[in-house]
């Protein structure tokens, strides 16, 4: 191909080296202006391509020269950019409500349910089968309930029942296991239409507490959210067509024991066509929507019309379904065991005091608690005037993609119409991405092989990008300064974040020096902003294919900037990446960036805290390496053509590096240490410990070994390392190791647990000596068909049960049991069945 035979605008693709840093520069004395050289070059050192390199200049190259982006202004730009965009996400976040607390009648007054807290707070943590939560919280309830059920309107029935159910289930939660429970509390009202009602809709809270937390956002609050939206609804003039069913269950902490309880047993259960449930993962803040159905979409709508705030995201319900968090809500008892659809809501800030004793009610906003009662209050009331709740199952068809906008409106639509948006979305890359893929090679040139070498450059720099952040994470878990972020987000930030761009950066400088050094800068930014459009529209392809909702946000992130590019292509041609095409290009991507910042945000709001309390064999420095590298590649997506466009990135790259370097050493040294006891912010380490006496018995039920002692678990991957310094002697000298030949390694785990935490220490002490002591008797042994083993045991106690059997090498547990005595004492019989391997 003759070069005069190229466009103009082919011929702007093929400048000369003049095209770095200024005009273009006089040919060598030796080659004539209009010489051509061959240039061998391939991807990879190979391949056996030529490329015409033209030294004298047409106007197609002098347009072009000259034009390379300012480095210093770049960075800053998209700095700045970037910081605006998280601005706009903070305060959408911080307006919790758009006005203020109501408090007029027929509406939610948050003043009312702040009493309500801090009353129940005030008993104090009410563990399952206390006096605080089994009388003391339980008598409170009723007197706050008789209260309302005088001041309720005609129109309304009221009708309380106090229920105590006794039962069993399997869980496949953490591994699974079987839980039984005995004589727990639940208190139940029925607000309904004078005449009765033949359909209900539950709202559930749980009024129980870990041991030695108040619980005020786990989930007292949530309680006493639905004590205030029972008075409004009780006494407003406007007839219900449905009952509504308030449960204040008094077990979920035991893993979910009272909603069983009632959703098996009770007989107003049976009512029930949908629920709500009110739940908590941080102190205060937004209550996010994470779950909802399955299917029925129709309940995705009734939040949509209803809620006066709204925050929901279909990406939370498929991450918490995922099981990636170690957590579970009745909402699964519901779904489960009442094939029953509905709605789950938790609270997600400040995951930091989660489950401690500074879950305190003064820690919880007034505006925080209005608008979860104005949402809640204003979703029982559509759901209980609604017709389509008496045939709910008629709805149920399909799923929903559903996601707020910075908290003003939910945007939702049938996940099938979200397919068809998506594969149209498709269509569109592959008919701008095909148009220049299959053109004759005589009028794109050299594109195919520059795009297929350039989406290898950009997966090799993610690649070496990611490995490298994980090699940092690993060597700082090696050397015992793990969760040194946990208190000072930024570190991570500076330290992974700063790594994974500086890496990215560095891998396409070198491609762009010594790879494409003979191509003109315009071109090379098509083309990666072409490689990134590609890569975002494979995302699209294989998350619509696995028929996941949260498609919806690789839609976005291809559509808006393929609109973007097809607005700014003529101008960038014809005058490069002047201010003008920067700022509308910059534009086009504000609501990808926005929303994707404003996801990144909730991504970290869950999962840090999280990786405080994850156990000891999760390194969470490598979790969290990952996501911050994974949410870095997202972002710098679009903005690797500006590494082409840009005259030189060694500033950058040499900034980028010092503070990541910086940040490094200060880590190693141990500068920053984890946990903060802070009152305004406190940030504490999470420590069990727990004085026990064990018991070992064989298949016969004779006791073969009894030792007693302080059993301390760390909830993270520090383990001990930093209480150690301070107290000698929980060291490596009294590590307990894992019994095989026990089931849960010997210990009496509560929860199944003992696969995420493996650092014990135990340390001896003189034997438990409890009021009531436990007593523990094999009743029968009996073998089954199956080739395996049943065994009956008798346990009388009125703690948890710290009696282990000891099962040789040959035979396993098909399941561990989680026991619960409420009452002062009571005898439990149970059985298990020890099968051969």
């Amino acid at each position: 191909m003759e070069w005069g035979s190229e466009s103009a605008a082919v011929r702007r693709h093929r400048v000369g080296g003049e095209r770095r840093d200024g005009p273009a520069a006089a040919p060598p004395p030796e080659r004539e202006a209009g010489a051509q050289e061959p240039l061998v070059d391939g991807c990879g050192g190979g391949g056996g391509r030529t490329r015409k390199r033209n030294l004298g200049g047409s106007s197609g190259a002098s347009s072009d020269a000259g034009t390379g982006l300012s480095e210093a202004r770049a960075a800053l730009g998209l700095a700045l950019y970037l910081l605006a965009l998280r601005t706009l996400v903070q305060l959408s976040l911080q307006q919790l409500v758009l006005r203020g607390a109501a408090g007029h009648h027929g509406e939610f007054d948050a003043l009312q349910a702040r009493d309500y807290l801090e009353h129940i707070t005030s008993i104090g943590p009410r563990t399952t089968g206390s006096p605080e939560n089994e009388i003391l919280t339980v008598h409170y309830l009723l007197e706050q309930i008789k209260l309302i059920e005088v001041q309720s309107n005609r129109l309304h029935k009221i009708s309380v029942d106090v229920q105590r159910p006794t039962g069993s289930f399997s869980i496949d939660f953490l591994g699974g296991f079987t839980s039984y429970y005995d004589n727990i509390t639940n208190v139940v009202v029925k607000l309904e239409p004078r005449d009765g009602a033949q359909h209900a809709v539950l709202a559930n809270c749980h009024f129980d507490s870990v041991a030695n937390s108040p619980g005020a956002s786990d989930d007292a609050v949530s309680c006493s959210v639905m004590l205030e939206v029972l008075r409004v609804l009780s006494t407003s003039s406007e007839a219900l067509h449905h009952a509504v069913i308030f449960l204040f269950n008094g077990a979920e902490e035991n893993v979910l024991q009272a909603s069983h309880g009632f959703i098996t047993q009770h007989p107003w259960a049976s009512l029930i066509r949908a629920f709500i449930n009110l739940e908590a993962a941080g102190v205060g803040g937004k209550e996010l929507v994470f779950q909802t159905g399955p299917e029925n979409p129709w309940l995705v709508q009734a939040y949509v019309s209803a809620a006066k705030h709204p925050f929901a995201s279909v990406v939370a319900q498929e991450v918490f379904q995922s099981g990636i968090i170690p957590s579970d809500t009745d909402f699964r008892i519901y779904r489960d065991f009442g094939n029953i659809p509905g709605i789950d809501l938790a609270f997600i800030e400040n995951g930091y005091i989660y489950h401690t004793k500074y879950d305190t009610a003064d820690r919880i906003l007034t505006d925080s608690i209005q608008r979860a009662g104005d949402n809640i209050l204003a979703v029982l009331k559509h759901l209980a005037t609604s017709d389509m709740l008496a045939a709910a199952s008629k709805y149920r068809h399909g799923n929903m993609v559903f996601f707020d906008v910075l908290g003003l409106f939910v945007i939702a639509y049938p996940s099938r119409i979200g397919s068809i948006i998506n594969y149209m979305v498709v269509m569109g890359v592959i008919l701008y991405l095909g148009k220049k893929l299959l053109q004759p090679k005589h009028k794109t040139g050299n594109y195919k092989k520059d795009f297929l070498c350039g989406l290898g450059i950009t997966l090799i720099s993610w690649f070496t990008s990611l490995v490298t952040v994980l090699i940092i994470a690993v060597f700082i878990s090696l050397i015992g300064q793990s969760l040194s972020w946990y208190n000072h987000f930024y570190v991570s930030v500076c330290l992974y974040g700063t790594a994974t761009v500086a890496k990215i950066i560095f891998i396409h400088t070198l491609a762009k020096r010594f790879y494409y050094m003979n191509v003109s800068d315009q071109y090379l930014g098509e083309v990666f902003f072409d490689i990134s459009l590609f890569v975002h529209c494979c995302f699209l392809v294989t998350l619509t294919y696995q028929g996941l909702c949260s498609a919806f946000i690789s839609a976005v992130w291809v559509a808006f900037p393929l609109l973007t590019k097809l607005c700014v292509h003529k101008d960038f041609k014809q005058h490069g990446a002047q201010g003008k095409f920067i700022a509308f290009y910059l534009l086009g991507m504000f609501i990808p960036y926005l929303y994707a910042l404003y996801l990144i945000w909730a991504v970290f709001e869950m999962f840090t805290p999280i990786l405080g309390r994850s156990g000891s064999e999760i390194p969470p420095d490598v979790v969290l390496a990952s996501i911050l590298a994974g949410c870095t590649m997202i972002l710098s997506s679009y903005f690797i053509n500006f590494i082409y466009l840009a005259k030189s990135t060694k500033k950058t790259m040499l900034t980028l590096t010092l503070v990541c370097a910086i940040t490094f050493l200060l880590v190693c040294s141990g500068t920053f240490f984890p946990y903060s006891s802070n009152p305004a912010n406190p940030k504490p380490k999470r420590v069990f410990l727990q004085h026990m006496t064990r018991t070992f018995h064989d298949l016969e039920g004779n006791a073969v070994k009894r030792d007693s002692g302080i059993w301390i678990n760390g909830f993270d991957y520090t383990g001990m390392s930093h209480i150690t310094p301070h107290i000698p002697e929980i060291n490596d000298s009294i590590r307990a190791h894992c019994e095989e030949n026990a089931p849960l390694c010997g210990f009496p785990w509560y929860l199944p647990v003992h696969f995420l935490i493996r650092k014990n220490w135990y340390l001896p002490a003189p034997e438990v000596s409890p009021r009531n002591p436990a007593h523990f008797r094999l009743i029968s042994k009996e073998q089954t068909p199956w080739d395996s083993i049943k065994l009956t045991f008798e346990a009388t106690a009125c703690l948890p049960i710290l009696q282990i059997l000891d099962l040789p090498a040959s035979t396993i547990m098909t399941k561990p049991y989680v026991l619960l005595c409420s009452s002062p004492q009571r005898v439990i019989t149970f059985s298990v069945v020890s099968c051969h391997k």
